[in-house]
């Protein structure tokens, strides 16, 4: 089991370096809502149809995970960390998500590597 940041979801669909590492990682693999509303918002973008991807994901094995007041609590006190970053909110659901389900983080900012969380941080490219 692994947390997809949403750089790795997108990698996937764009069939980009990495995508196989990802295709590897869905099947049980958990994605926080925040880090979903960013693939949909730049899977538009990119004119890939988003009407039904959840579901095919989720068919896949991949749950969405909603953002709770306890992740809210863990991205806000990473704020700080990886500020020099600048790590978007969804960036740090990830990283929250990850912290409190003590899973390996799926992502291809390589910015991540420096980060000393207590998880494994893996990258897919």
């Amino acid at each position: 089991m692994a947390v997809l940041d949403a750089s790795a979801l997108l990698a996937f669909l764009h069939g980009e370096p990495g995508a196989a590492r990802v295709r590897e990682a869905l099947e049980g693999a958990r994605v926080s809502a925040v880090n979903w509303a960013e693939v949909v918002q730049k899977a538009s973008r990119h004119g890939v149809e988003v009407n039904g991807m959840r579901e095919e994901f989720e068919d896949i094995g991949v749950t969405f995970e909603p953002f709770s007041p306890e992740q809210a609590e863990i991205a806000a006190g990473l704020w700080q960390r990886t500020r020099p970053w600048g790590l978007s909110l969804a960036d740090r659901a990830c990283l929250a998500l990850g912290m409190e389900s003590r899973v390996a983080v799926l992502t291809a900012d390589r910015d991540w590597a420096r980060f000393e969380l207590g998880i494994r941080i893996v990258m897919v490219r």
